[in-house]
């Protein structure tokens, strides 16, 4: 976990004259699990549409394993290994879990790549995944009748079948219940290692449970980095943020 995977260098975002990034420097070393956390409107959302190329920074540059990806398109960027994992899922909901799955591990593009399944080794590692995230049980299950966190577990599985490298999920445990927000804390926690993963959270005993490193951001720059226990005792932290209870408590 020594060399950078992911660098964002003086980027600034600007919306017809707003700012929603002003001059955000981040780095994240390759294996890293890094949480980004702050106030609505502090910027962590459109951090991650930044890094996957869904919109382009106003200024400023981001590499990814040491090429510039910030002059890409969002497909040649998932292509490089980026894969992100939006609020809503987007899991093909008429499919299996399996076939989902299938679709997700086409290494052709195009239609008719991706109706040819995978042969009997394929299958295997697909299956592996499956019980990787926990689906194991559901695999021939359609999508559309899985529970919330099955749905989430699916759409990580997916980014894994595309191998991701660096994996972005925006809010993971939303709408989870307390168990199932500990399962996905265990999947991350698996991940991280093989995977530098960066996760925007609300959820404080999530991020709590997983967070190496937190990146705090306020009005679209970074306001603080550290451990949980130094983003505790940050004063500016608990002033704009956590509040006086701390951050099990946010």
């Amino acid at each position: 976990m020594n060399e950078s995977h992911l660098e964002l260098v003086d980027i600034v975002m600007s919306f017809n004259g707003f700012k929603a990034i002003e001059g955000l420097n981040l780095s994240v070393s390759k294996g890293e699990l890094r949480c980004l956390i702050g106030p609505n409107g502090a910027g962590k959302t459109t951090a991650l549409d930044l890094i996957c190329g869904k919109i382009r920074p106003s200024s400023g540059e981001i590499r990814y394993a040491g090429k510039v990806i910030s002059n890409l398109d969002e497909y040649q960027i998932a292509r490089a290994g980026v894969g992100r994992k939006f609020q809503v899922p987007s899991v093909l909901r008429q499919l299996t879990v399996r076939e989902n799955l299938e679709v997700a591990n086409c290494k052709q593009t195009g239609v008719f790549a991706n109706l040819f399944r995978p042969g009997i080794s394929g299958r295997r590692e697909l299956e592996a995944l499956a019980e990787f995230v926990g689906l194991g049980e559901v695999l021939d299950r359609q999508a559309g009748y899985l529970s919330h966190g099955q749905t989430q577990w699916l759409e990580i599985a997916l980014l894994l079948a595309q191998d991701s490298e660096l994996i972005l999920l925006d809010e993971p445990t939303a709408g989870m219940t307390v168990q199932e927000t500990h399962k996905t804390a265990e999947i991350c926690n698996r991940l991280k290692g093989r995977h530098t993963i960066i996760v925007v959270e609300h959820d404080m005993g999530f991020v709590k449970e997983i967070g190496d490193v937190i990146s705090v951001m306020h009005q679209g720059r970074l306001l603080a980095q550290g451990t949980v226990a130094e983003i505790e005792r940050n004063e500016k932290v608990r002033e704009v943020y956590l509040g006086s209870m701390g951050i099990g408590h946010a």
